[in-house]
Formats: C-alpha cells, structure tokens, sequence
C-alpha cells in the first residue's frame, strides 16, 4: 500500500448549490476532459446540493489508472453506487460481484474463454457477418446507421454463441430493454436521494416491466436446456457449457447465477464490439487513406475466401484500426472504484471510503502518451509503437485482475467482422460528427451514418 502523505486534490469549479452535477449529467466525458486539463491529472470533483453532495476522485493519467486498476486493486472496490445500480438491474454476475463470489465464478467460467475455445467462435461470427451484408445488398445498399447496424450484428453474434439457435427470442427483448435499463441506471446512479424501487412510480413500474421481460426469457431458454439435457443444434454454445459448469472446489450454478452470468454476458459482449465496429467503419469513411490500406490488407491475405481466427495475425492494419478505434471511442469510458483504505495517487491523497473514477476517454487522449491525440492514427499501434507507451496509457479492456474476460473474444469478433464487411464494402461518411455520453457503456446520442460503397469483385 502506498504511503497515505500527499497533497490535497485540486477541485474543479461548479455551482454553489450543485457541485459539478448539472455538468456531469450534462457531458461526463467532456467534464473529466477539462477537469484534467484545468487541474492536472487526479481531480477532486463534487455532485449535489449540500449535505447529501457526494465527492469523488478522477484519475487521469496511465500510472495512476494502473495503481487503481491493478497495482492496488484489492484497496479499491466495486462498491459505489453506480456498481450498486448495475447490480440490481443485472444481477451478481461477472461484472458486479466481488471477493469469493466473483472468484469462483470467475474459475467455473474461465474455461469457456481459453484462446482455443472462443477460437471455436469464428464460424458463428462469421454468419451473423455473411446475414449482415446480405441484408445490406437485398436492402438495396444506400445509406445505414453504422451504430444501429452493429449493434444489432454484434447482439445477434453473442446471442447466437451464448444460445445456439435459439437467437431470436433473446435479440427482440434485450435490443429493447437494454438502453432503457441503462438510462434507469443512469439516472438513479446519479440522483443524490434515491427512491426505493419498490415504490409504484412510472420510472420504476417500467423497469419492473423490462426486469421481468428480461429474466423471463433468460429463464425459459435456460429451462429449456436443462430439460433437454443437449446442447443446441449448432453444437456446444456458452449457454451449454455454463449449464455443465462444475468443480468439485466450487460446485455449479444454480438458476438465478446462469440468469445473471447470461445477463451479463449479454451486456458486456455485444454494447462493447457494437461500439468499436460502429466507429471504426465511422472513422473508415473520414479517412479513405486508411480505408485504401485496410482493404488492400484484406483483399492480399484473404483473396476473397471467409476469415478465421487463424488470419487474425495476418491482418495487423484491420487490427491497428480497431485498436485506434478504442481508443478514441471506449464502450467503458468511466471505471469507478471506492477506496478501502487511505493511499496516494500521483502525488494526491485519496481518504478512505473516497470513490474513484478512472477514464479511459481521459487518459486515451492524455498529451503525454498521445502526440496530437484526436487525430485517428493506426499507425499508433504498430508493436514498435505499444512497447514505447506504459501499460495503462490504453486500457479498453480495464485492466488487472477484473479485466475483462471477453477481451480476446471481442477482438476475435471485431477483427473477423471488419475483415468481411471490407471485402464488400467501402464506405462514406455522411454524419461527420457523432455526439457521444457515458451510460454503463458508451451511447451514441445523433445518428452515425455511412453511406454503403460495394466494390467490384
């Protein structure tokens, strides 16, 4: 633990009744921005009015974000009251829960992420893909909204790894539930007194409404296999191998934790692809001189036939895009913690109980790691160029030990589905600005629409 004897945070300026909180709820992302910018890179920021103001931390820079995320990750705990809002609205799964549960949850789940078998995955990503564009060319091309299209590609491809073939009953409900529950969070999570849940207000009767939704398909279709006692048509999807989790050290889950874990998998596995593979062909469409690069790489080293996830190192550019991508567009823009105990983070002395915000959105574009960092540059990722930068100057997948564990499997999809849809398509940029904000994962608040350009065989 570090030394607990350090300056006191600077604090950025907000109204006398309201702190900082007409500003975050306003633009999130654009407040961290000026408070590292006025204040240096741990700021002290205030939300509410007085006597219920809630005060936390932003950690700004990558040495910073490494101390909280993984040098002294066990002084900083999922305890704020974001986390609490998620955990209620998506259960105790991989993403919320903390100490013994999140660890034998965490080791029944590790095997369904080795390398090989989310290598196993190609092929599904793969058709979603081969649907995708084949509703592009039957809708007669034109122009689409990249964020509306990959999430739906990205909720159909998880759906159908976590379900098989049942991928239809699932994608209808949560494309409609999740965004209404993200904004539930949202709101509740930044409201200084809370309203039970269990009061017949509107807000709470409607997420009532989408809770039961949710969890009634998720029951049905986990019923369902549990009966049947096989796995679905298409082989050994997640939702049949969480039913067969067991060890004898941790047992297995029981209904209400494969609910939650699916859930989860659910949120966490397409909002995240969704939002890279949305921007990354956004971004493409800026720049015709990195999409030319990106296709020549797909067209040399594919000539024509369906990626797999043995081509994913033969396409280092498609690759370098996507990472410039997250950088510039994280689906988690806003990490937060709450410190256990009294430590020291560049120089700044944090109090125990003090809640912490680590931005990626920040950091991604903090001067010093990032040369002009708004301008979108693969070449930024080149292997010379990562080893040159610190650990934590890029970190879209959080980092230490609750890092994500779908990373390599989003990077999988992410790669495979560029790869493909480069094959058949160019694109143009019609919305050349998309205004973005912070839910549980970054949204997308206008349009973000391309126009289609099929290329010649």
């Amino acid at each position: 633990m570090a030394t607990t004897t350090g300056t006191a945070a600077p604090q950025l300026a907000g109204s006398p009744l309201l702190g900082s909180l007409p500003d975050l709820k306003k633009d999130s992302l654009g407040t961290f921005l000026r408070a590292r910018h006025e204040h240096g890179d741990v700021v002290k920021l205030t939300a509410g009015p007085p006597g219920i103001r809630a005060t936390f931390y932003g950690v700004f820079s990558a040495e910073g974000a490494q101390q909280v995320l993984a040098g002294e990750s066990a002084n900083f705990r999922k305890d704020n009251a974001f986390y609490q809002e998620i955990r209620e609205s998506f259960g105790n799964g991989l993403l919320t829960s903390q100490d013994e549960d999140y660890l034998r949850q965490r080791r029944l789940v590790q095997p369904l992420f080795t390398k090989r078998r989310v290598d196993g995955y190609a092929a599904a990503v793969a058709a979603e893909v081969t649907t995708l564009i084949g509703e592009w060319r039957d809708g007669g091309d034109g122009t689409v909204d990249v964020h509306h299209e990959m999430t739906r590609f990205a909720l159909r491809a998880v759906a159908r790894i976590l379900f098989g073939t049942d991928v239809d009953a699932a994608v209808e409900i949560v494309e409609r539930s999740f965004p209404e529950l993200g904004a539930y969070v949202l709101s509740r999570g930044y409201a200084p007194l809370k309203v039970p849940r269990d009061w017949p207000t509107p807000g709470n009767r409607k997420a009532a409404a989408v809770h039961r939704a949710l969890y009634e398909v998720c029951d049905r279709i986990i019923a369902e296999r549990r009966a049947s006692g096989r796995a679905s048509a298409e082989g050994d999807d997640l939702l049949t191998l969480l039913v067969g989790a067991e060890s004898a050290e941790d047992g297995s889950f029981d209904a209400t934790e494969l609910r939650e874990q699916v859930l989860v998998f659910l949120l966490a596995g397409h909002e995240t692809t969704a939002t890279s593979l949305a921007f990354a062909l956004h971004l493409l469409g800026r720049h015709p001189e990195a999409l030319k690069r990106a296709h020549e790489e797909v067209d040399r080293v594919l000539a024509g036939r369906t990626p797999g996830a043995a081509d994913l190192d033969a396409l280092p550019y498609v690759t370098q895009v996507l990472k410039e991508t997250m950088r510039l567009f994280p689906a988690a823009p806003a990490i937060g913690r709450r410190a256990v105990a009294a430590t020291v983070i560049d120089g700044v002395a944090i109090p125990a109980g003090a809640d912490v915000i680590v931005s990626s959105w920040v950091t991604h574009r903090h001067p010093a790691y990032w040369e002009d960092p708004e301008r979108f540059d693969p070449e930024r990722f080149t292997p010379e160029a990562e080893a040159a930068r610190p650990r934590y100057a890029w970190f879209p997948f959080g980092g230490g030990p609750r890092a994500c564990i779908g990373q390599h499997f989003s990077m999988l999809e992410s790669v495979i589905a560029l790869a493909m849809i480069l094959q058949k398509y160019g694109f143009e940029t019609v919305d050349t600005e998309v205004p973005v904000g912070s839910a549980i994962t970054l949204t997308t608040e206008g349009p973000a629409r391309c126009r289609l350009v099929p290329r010649t065989a």
